[in-house]
């Protein structure tokens, strides 16, 4: 039997222009029984200051080194990073299957804040956005040396996520070769800028505007919205108004915007379930090698785990990890409820 198609009903293919990738989009199974895995939800109020924690100020990490008592943002190398920076003698004897290199680069840790109780959503804009000056002058210094070519910023928040310490904190990653992903990434930006001349995402988001189907925030610089192609459930992207190919294009009042829009944007996160909401969140922005990239436009990428409830989270397994990505609820669906929820903590209501 024919029938009308409907984006809301009918399972349908969206493609990815960022990653040259399709995402299979099944909305009519949105309400589909579970009686799978659940995640405890058990809500802890932490402490200003936990002498247990190895972020906290003036306490000894792991590796026997005392932290400062700093206030506000700290930054150190990480006790046990995936990188090192030493420089290695290496005699390629790779062939068609087993090809390998060293890999060179530098981790760290940023302690967001001395709090150890508070998350993004809870800090004021003004402490945000010294969170933002200290990526800006992360990825000036580490992009600048000779052996480093991509500065990867991102934060892994909450338990699910494979967080380690709930103390606010985020990594950076500097690494000498430019990772998949990203190479994936400016594979796409550079074609379209090439055939163009013009941004992938600056058209993208200029027609994101028009249609106005799936923006959540918005401010003088900045957008925060669920991508056409989003895979995860609350997927959200930031991405600035103005075409910069890196954070250190923001001028100050750039870097204010963008930490509104991440306070408000995950303050909405946290009032969905009414949870300290769990996410894997990074920048993308113009790798550090040296090389001209006209393609590159700043964003950032929100990837939260959480379903239809705290509870339930999506599992990409089997078709996801055999075939390609697939979700349930729409990404209009999702936009929407994202939208409508309040920028007034929950914690703050009363």
């Amino acid at each position: 039997m024919n029938v009308v198609f409907d984006s809301k009903k009918h399972p349908h293919r969206r493609y990815n222009p960022l990653l040259d990738e399709w995402i299979l989009v099944s909305p009519q199974r949105s309400n589909r029984p579970w009686q799978g895995q659940t995640e405890k939800t058990i809500q802890e109020e932490l402490p200003a200051y936990d002498s247990e924690c190895y972020l906290c100020p003036g306490n000894i990490r792991a590796n026997g080194e005392k932290n400062p008592d700093y206030q506000g943002v700290y930054v150190f190398d990480n006790d046990f990073g995936a990188l090192l920076s030493d420089k290695v003698e290496f005699s390629d004897n790779s062939t068609d299957f087993f090809s390998i290199k060293p890999e060179r680069g530098i981790n760290r840790v940023i302690c967001f804040s001395e709090n150890h109780s508070l998350t993004l959503p809870e800090m004021e804009k003004d402490a945000i956005k010294e969170v933002i000056d200290v990526w800006q002058q992360q990825y000036d210094e580490l992009g600048s040396k000779e052996f480093i070519n991509h500065v990867q910023i991102f934060e892994n928040k909450g338990q699910i996520m494979g967080c380690s310490n709930p103390h606010p904190h985020g990594q950076i990653w500097a690494q000498s070769s430019i990772p998949t992903a990203v190479v994936k990434t400016q594979k796409s930006l550079k074609s379209y800028f090439e055939r163009t001349g013009r941004s992938l995402l600056e058209d993208y988001l200029q027609k994101e505007i028009e249609t106005d189907e799936r923006i959540i925030l918005e401010n003088k610089s900045f957008v925060a919205l669920v991508p056409f192609w989003a895979v995860w459930p609350y997927e959200t992207m930031i991405i600035s108004k103005r075409k910069a190919g890196s954070i250190l294009e923001f001028s100050d009042a750039e870097k204010y915007d963008l930490a509104g829009i991440i306070k408000n944007l995950t303050i909405k996160y946290d009032n969905l379930f009414e949870i300290s909401f769990p996410y894997s969140a990074g920048i993308h922005q113009s790798p550090t090698d040296g090389l001209s990239h006209p393609e590159w436009h700043f964003h950032m990428h929100f990837f939260p785990p959480l379903l239809r409830n705290a509870e339930v989270k999506k599992f990409m397994v089997g078709y996801e990890m055999l075939a390609e990505a697939q979700r349930d609820i729409t990404p209009e669906q999702s936009a929407e409820i994202l939208k409508n929820l309040s920028s007034i903590h929950y914690k703050n209501r009363h």
